[in-house]
């Protein structure tokens, strides 16, 4: 028989069943009973105590990004689970799978406004897979169980459970369950031979991947699948490191850094074959590249989600499947004469290539040159972490990424993701390199986290692009109303200093001759380390500056005008 326990330490004891090794928290009053729990299997679970509430639910986002496993959070009611909504939105957006687990007022006191309640049930309905309440101790191994099974499974998400305070210091004897299993569909033989067929009738293929839950073996699959058939192979938004960017097939990612010819190409396309990304509206770019309902190019979609095939785009073919089981199955297919595509696919690889060389600029920092330079001397399992914001454009543009590299950024475009999130790479595989890249805007959100990274140990390497603008925005404010800046310009503080000031190595960098030497000098600080980029906000992205958007916006203004 199951020896009594405090609902705190049955919940505990089911994060180990289901094999949670780290946790990312703020503490609150509201589930001590988990905290004290968590202090008596400290030697498996490592508990993370961040600076903010975002910082946790980012933290643990980026957690179930890199494992594939849920990402764990824990915050206290009303104000910690209200901050955590932007980690929990990413996930959902971004179809990683993640547990948020909150403290909640005593069962007694519900529906009396009492300090700090908020019904989580309402609030999260929208933003996760699934929200509940545990209100019985006895339940508690039920709720996890299925909460480590729903964020898991078919298309990955986030789960979030409120815990009732006095709940969590019920005794029970209750046993624990059986460790979760992740149930993904898989392509059928039928699937992949009518693929074969539509291959075999093709004159311009193309691939695109995406979404979550892809593996290094199925990444490397993906690709032989594309080898072997000597098909274009393209990335969704912020997953270009799902298939080698060095390899003769790579011809881009579909994002806010599309090369413009990559974007023409699909135009012509007969034959679009999309594995595991939904056809967002950021892949998309606005759903202007495919038609809708019916696209023009024969299209192949397959996602583990079957309520996702259709759901904008309706293909001529579907498959459920997650993208393990079907890129096995289709590095299984192989052509029966070669493929007739050949210059295809060469060109569109050689589009990609010229989108490599840094567009010339006369600047004191020039980041394409910059990103260019550390480019083939970074590691090939270096860890990249994004933000929001047009500065990614350079990491994103002139980077190259391929498994075991990893690429973590937000598709849901959420501002201060990337401290928290490469806090968390550090720590998830503290023998790897991990570079941080974040706006001035962005850091000012998050970048307290660097003092979590001091004290748990991480060294991840955060290069801070200070043009002194909320960029992004302001592109967009001179593209429509040039000349009528308002409220985008930002007055930092000495971001170097501030870096110092939390334990870390911090230089600042002002010209293109001094990152090369203070990057290494980072690399080799064997600390937490932060640049300082002081970029010119005039080259506002990769390709324009605001002097191009006024006069393009005062051209159109013309063209507009009355005779």
């Amino acid at each position: 028989m199951a020896k009594k326990r405090s609902g705190g330490q049955v919940l505990v004891d089911q994060l180990v069943v289901h094999g949670a090794d780290m946790a990312f928290c703020v503490p609150g009053e509201s589930y001590l009973e988990v905290l004290d729990a968590l202090y008596d299997v400290r030697d498996r679970i490592s508990l993370i105590n961040s600076r903010h509430e975002a910082g946790a639910a980012n933290m643990a986002e980026a957690y179930g990004k890199l494992t594939g496993r849920p990402g764990i959070a824990l915050v206290t009611r009303g104000p910690g689970a209200c901050q955590a909504c932007v980690g929990v939105h990413t996930a959902f957006q971004d179809s990683t799978p993640m547990i948020l687990l909150i403290g909640q007022v005593a069962r007694e006191t519900t529906d009396r406004e009492a300090f700090q309640e908020v019904d989580y049930r309402q609030m999260f309905g929208p933003l996760a897979k699934w929200s509940a309440q545990i209100d019985q101790a006895e339940r508690v191994p039920e709720y996890i169980a299925r909460a480590f099974h729903v964020a898991t499974s078919g298309r990955p998400g986030p789960v979030v459970l409120a815990l009732p305070e006095d709940m969590l210091t019920d005794r029970v004897a209750v046993p624990d369950a059986q460790p979760y299993t992740a149930i993904q569909p898989a392509a059928s033989a039928s699937d992949i031979e009518r693929l074969g067929a539509m291959l075999a009738k093709a004159e311009r293929p193309m691939i695109i991947t995406g979404g979550p839950g892809w593996t290094d073996a199925a990444c490397a699959q993906m690709l032989a699948f594309a080898e072997a058939w000597n098909i274009p192979a393209t990335t969704a938004f912020r997953c270009m490191d799902q298939l080698d960017n060095r390899s003769k097939v790579y011809a881009g990612d579909f994002g806010t850094s599309s090369p413009p010819p990559l974007l023409k190409r699909i135009k012509d396309v007969d034959l679009l074959i999309v594995v595991g990304a939904r056809l967002g509206e950021m892949t998309t770019q606005a759903y202007t590249t495919l038609e809708i309902p019916e696209p023009k190019q024969t299209l192949v979609h397959v996602h583990p989600d079957a309520n996702e095939l259709g759901r904008v785009y309706r293909p001529t073919l579907g498959i459920a499947s997650g993208p393990t089981a079907f890129a096995a199955a289709a590095a299984a297919l192989r052509p029966k004469a070669a493929p007739k595509w050949t210059s295809w696919t060469e060109s569109a690889r050689q589009d990609y290539v010229a989108t490599l060389d840094p567009t010339p600029y006369n600047g004191a920092l020039d980041m394409g040159r910059v990103m260019a330079d550390i480019r083939d001397t970074l590691p090939r399992d270096v860890i990249v972490t994004l933000d929001a914001g047009n500065h990614t454009g350079w990491p994103q543009r002139y980077l190259v990424y391929g498994r075991p590299g990893r690429l973590v950024g937000p598709t849901s475009g959420a501002m201060g993701y990337s401290v928290p999130a490469a806090v968390a790479a550090a720590l998830v595989h503290r023998d790897r390199l991990v570079i941080g890249c974040v706006g001035d805007g962005g850091f000012m959100m998050s970048g307290q986290e660097l003092s979590t990274a001091v004290q748990h140990g991480a060294k991840p390497i955060v290069l801070v692009f200070n043009n002194r603008t909320y960029g992004t925005i302001r592109m967009h404010q001179e593209r429509e109303h040039p000349e009528r800046v308002v409220g985008t310009d930002l007055v930092n503080p000495d971001f170097a200093a501030m870096g110092r000031a939390m334990g870390c190595h911090a230089e600042t960098v002002t010209s293109t001759d001094e990152f090369v030497p203070a990057f290494e000098r980072a690399v080799k600080s064997g600390k937490a380390a932060l640049i300082e980029l002081r970029t010119d906000p005039e080259l506002i992205t990769t390709r324009m500056t605001i002097t191009a958007l006024r006069d393009a916006a005062k051209a159109r203004a013309k063209e507009k005008a009355p005779a």
